[in-house]
């Protein structure tokens, strides 16, 4: 599968990339501005975790890679890759109730708690990548 040589990076699309699940120490590249943010990345085999602007965007054990990140006031979109089962924790609007997709398929709704942090599961191979959106209803 293809992992983020440099850690992150800026799609034509405006999406970011990031992440390397096959890293066996943790690496980390931080100050690295894209769009009027500054974003940091660690990730390695055991975690992948995204700050923007110091606060906490993502973080998934055991590590992963993340493509095409889009996030708005709507919610976040973005296709994960890792060689197992992971669960994904998002920072969004706390107290706030979203729609859920993984792989195409509606999985409900979940309602962040007070600090915003939203948690779902991500079933995940080495042969696989699973777009996942989260909507704001």
């Amino acid at each position: 599968m293809a992992v983020i040589s440099e850690l992150i990076r800026l799609e034509s699309d405006g999406s970011i990339s990031f992440g390397d699940y096959t890293l066996g120490e943790k690496t980390k590249k931080d100050n690295v501005e894209i769009g009027g943010n500054v974003y940091k990345v660690k990730t390695f085999n055991e975690i992948t975790k995204l700050e923007r602007d110091g606060m906490f965007v993502y973080e998934s054990v055991p590590g992963t890679t993340v493509n095409n990140l889009k996030s708005s006031d709507e919610g976040v979109h973005f296709v994960v890759e890792g060689k197992e089962d992971a669960q994904i924790t998002l920072e969004l609007e706390p107290d706030t109730l979203y729609d859920i997709s993984v792989g195409g398929k509606e999985t409900g709704e979940i309602k962040t708690n007070l600090g915003g942090k939203l948690s779902l599961s991500v079933e995940l191979d080495s042969d696989s990548k699973v777009e996942v959106s989260v909507s704001r209803k």
